[in-house]
């Protein structure tokens, strides 16, 4: 009985002392990911690009089983979206972004973070999701005040662009 209770007052000395080294280690030492003066702008969305459709020609049609005459037909795959930010005038990202998925069917996905100092900042973003198109299909723009530690991200919906908050 003895040794039991020995064992017992050992076994929760040892998970005491843990427990307070995970609770001390927890908070110590202090760990920041940026300065005290910055702010963090995140470029993140999901978009498709937009697929290349053509027109069959009668004759087409004709030589195609009835079940199989569609007027319109599509590539298979989504061509790549490419997308540029703008801080204060200067590009601080370019990139093709190439569909997902194993052939290429799926959107394509964006997950970049910049750093930047606290203060005002002129923000602009431009993408490209139509493969026959020469500039930008979709252009945005803003001004925005970034407080210390804040996070700025830049989303986008196709049916209202591009999407700052």
């Amino acid at each position: 009985m003895k040794d039991r209770l020995f064992n017992l007052m050992c076994g929760g000395a040892v998970t005491l002392a843990v427990t307070v080294a995970a609770a001390v280690l927890s908070a110590w030492p202090g760990w920041r990911s940026f300065p005290d003066d910055t702010a963090l702008l995140r470029l993140s969305f999901a978009h498709s690009g937009e697929r290349t459709c053509r027109e069959r020609t009668a004759e087409e049609l004709k030589a195609l089983p009835p079940n199989m005459r569609q007027k319109k037909i599509c590539d298979r795959s989504r061509p790549p979206v490419f997308v540029e930010l703008d801080v204060d005038g200067a590009t601080v990202f370019a990139a093709s972004l190439q569909p997902s998925g194993l052939s290429g069917t799926g959107p394509s996905r964006i997950y970049e973070r910049f750093a930047l100092p606290a203060g005002a900042h002129s923000i602009a973003v431009r993408m490209r999701d139509r493969p026959a198109t020469t500039g930008f299909d979709h252009e945005a723009a803003v001004r925005v005040t970034l407080r210390a530690s804040q996070s700025y991200v830049i989303d986008f919906r196709p049916e209202s662009g591009f999407i700052f908050k």
